[in-house]
C-alpha cells in the first residue's frame, strides 16, 4: 500500500528516523500535558501557562543561528543524538527534583528553555538531514510526515496523559518521556545521515562571521525574506492564542474540567493526523505557496474563530480540528520551498537563521496573551465590563470570555495575512527561480549554488 501513495519514495533511513522522533514526540507531548495540568493548578493563572511556552523559546532563538553553523559543520546525526540525549538528561533532573518534593514552576521554565535549546540543534539538523535523505520532489511529502509526527503526539497525548496521571502519576510520566527519547537515539545509532558533497565555508571568516551567514543570505533573497516576515506574523497571532491561552480558556469555561481539555487537544491532534497523512499523500500543489496562504486564513477562520463563539465542548473541539487539519499543510509548502530555495551546503545556517527569526515574535505573542488575558480581557468581559456591551453578543459574558474575544482578534489577524499576501507578487512568486544577481550578493554562494545543482553519485554524498 505504501508503494502506492509513494511513501517509500522517502527512503527506510528517513522514515526510521521519522519513527523514533515519533515516539519521542508523544513522550514529550504527554509531559507537557502534565506539566500545564500541574502549573495551571498550582495558581489557575494564564499567564503561568503561557510562561512555560515563553521558556521553550528563549534559548531556542539565541542558539539557533549558532547551531546553524554547527550543523553544516559537523555529522548531523551526532547532532541530534546529542540533542535527545541533553533533553532526556533534563527531563531525568527534572524527576529527581520532584521525588524529593522539591519541583517548583520555576524549575519547568528551566527544563523548557533547556527543551528549547535541544530543539534549536535538533530541528535544522533533522531539515537539513532530509534534504540529503529524499528526493527532492518529496520534499513536502517528507514535511507532510514530519508534521504527521507532531499531530499524532498532540492525538495521543491528551488521553494517555490524563489516563497515565491517575495510575502512575506525574513521576511515571517522567520515566516514560525518558524511555521515549531513549528510543529515538537508538533509531539514530541505527543509521547513516550523509553529508554534502559540496560545503561552504570560508576560513577567513570568523565563527560569528559564519553565524551571521544564514541571516546575510536570507536578507539577499527577497522572496525569502517576505516569508520569513509573513511567518513571524502568523506565529505572534497563534502563540497569542493558539498556543499560549487556549487551555485556560477551556479549563476556565469548564470549571477546570481536564477530560474537557484532553477532548479539544484530542480534536486538535486528530485534524493534524489526518491533514498531515493528507499532506504525505498528496504532496501538495505544484505551486506550494497557495498552500502557505490560502490555508492559512482558512486555518484561522475556521479554528480560531470556532473556538472564540463555541459554547460548548463538541464545538470547541470541532474548531480545534479544522484549525489543526490546515497546519501541517501550510508547514509543509513553507518547508518545501526553502528546501528547494536554499542549497544543501548551507542549510544549517540558513534554516538556524530562519528557525531563529521565524519564532522572534512567538515568545512575545505567549507572554502579552497571558498578560492581556488576565489584565485586561477577562475583567472587560466580565458582567459590567468595559468590552461587555459591545461584545457580548458575540462571545458571552463571564470567566473566559475575555478570552474567547482575543481569539476572535487572531482569526482576524490571519485571515487578513493569508489573503492579503496575494496582493505582494514577490511573496506570491518566491518559487520562481532565484535571480543570479541575489545569489552573488553573498560572497561565493554562486558557485556554491551552481555546484549543488549538478547531479551527484552516491560516493559523492557520502563523501567528506
Amino acid at each position: 500500500m505504501l508503494k502506492h501513495v509513494g511513501l517509500f519514495r522517502l527512503g527506510k533511513t528517513f522514515l526510521l528516523i521519522w519513527f523514533g522522533q515519533l515516539v519521542s514526540l508523544v513522550g514529550t507531548s504527554m509531559m507537557r500535558f502534565a506539566y500545564i495540568l500541574w502549573a495551571y493548578e498550582k495558581d489557575g493563572k494564564a499567564t503561568t501557562v503561557a510562561m512555560l511556552g515563553f521558556a521553550a523559546f528563549v534559548l531556542d532563538i539565541l542558539l539557533s543561528p549558532v547551531a546553524g553553523v554547527i550543523v553544516d559543520r559537523r555529522d548531523r546525526r551526532l547532532i541530534m543524538l546529542l540533542a535527545d540525549l541533553c533533553a532526556g538528561l533534563t527531563i531525568g533532573l527534572t524527576l529527581a527534583l520532584h521525588l524529593s518534593n522539591s519541583l517548583q514552576i520555576w524549575h519547568l521554565y528551566i527544563a523548557e528553555a533547556v527543551l528549547g535549546a535541544c530543539d534549536a540543534f535538533q530541528l535544522p539538523a533533522f531539515s537539513a538531514a532530509t534534504t540529503l535523505l529524499v528526493p527532492a520532489d518529496q520534499y513536502a511529502r517528507a514535511s507532510g510526515m514530519r508534521s504527521f509526527a507532531a499531530s499524532a503526539s498532540q492525538f495521543c497525548a491528551p488521553f494517555l496523559a490524563g489516563a497515565l496521571l491517575a495510575v502512575i502519576h506525574l513521576s511515571g510520566l517522567m520515566v516514560m518521556d525518558i524511555l521515549t527519547y531513549v528510543f529515538s537515539v537508538a533509531t539514530l545509532l541505527l543509521v547513516v545521515v550523509p553529508r554534502p558533497a559540496q560545503r561552504h565555508h570560508n576560513d577567513s571568516e570568523s565563527f560569528w562571521q559564519q553565524v551571521s551567514f544564514g541571516f546575510r543570505y536570507i536578507a539577499r533573497q527577497r522572496g525569502l525574506r517576505l516569508l520569513l516576515g509573513y511567518f513571524v506574523l502568523i506565529n505572534f497571532a497563534a502563540y497569542l492564542t493558539w498556543f499560549s491561552i487556549l487551555a485556560p480558556l477551556i479549563l476556565a469555561r469548564t470549571h477546570t474540567d481536564e477530560f474537557a481539555l484532553a477532548a479539544v487537544q484530542t480534536a486538535m491532534g486528530i485534524g493534524g493526523v489526518i491533514g498531515g497523512l493528507a499532506i504525505s499523500v498528496w504532496g501538495g500543489p505544484r505551486r506550494q505557496i497557495h498552500s502557505v496562504l490560502l490555508f492559512t486564513a482558512i486555518s484561522f477562520l475556521l479554528g480560531d474563530f470556532v473556538l472564540a463563539v463555541a459554547r460548548s465542548v463538541p464545538v470547541w473541539a470541532l474548531g480545534g480540528f479544522l484549525g489543526s487539519f490546515f497546519i501541517p499543510f501550510i508547514v509543509a509548502a513553507d518547508r518545501a520551498i526553502w528546501q528547494k530555495r536554499v542549497p544543501p551546503a548551507i542549510q544549517g545556517r540558513v534554516f538556524g537563521a530562519k528557525g531563529a527569526f521565524q519564532v522572534t515574535m512567538a515568545p512575545l505573542g505567549m507572554v502579552l496573551g497571558g498578560l492581556l488575558a488576565d489584565h485586561f480581557f477577562e475583567p472587560a468581559m466580565q458582567p459590567g465590563g468595559l468590552l461587555a456591551p459591545v461584545f457580548g453578543w458575540l462571545v458571552g459574558t463571564g470567566r473566559g470570555h475575555g478570552m474567547a474575544l482575543m481569539f476572535v482578534c487572531t482569526a482576524l489577524m490571519g485571515i487578513t495575512l493569508g489573503l492579503g499576501g496575494y496582493l505582494i507578487p514577490a511573496l506570491r512568486n518566491v518559487e520562481a527561480e532565484m535571480d543570479g544577481r541575489e545569489a552573488l550578493a553573498v560572497p561565493a554562494l554562486a558557485e556554491v549554488e551552481q555546484r549543488s545543482k549538478q547531479p551527484e553519485t552516491a560516493s559523492d554524498v557520502y563523501s567528506g
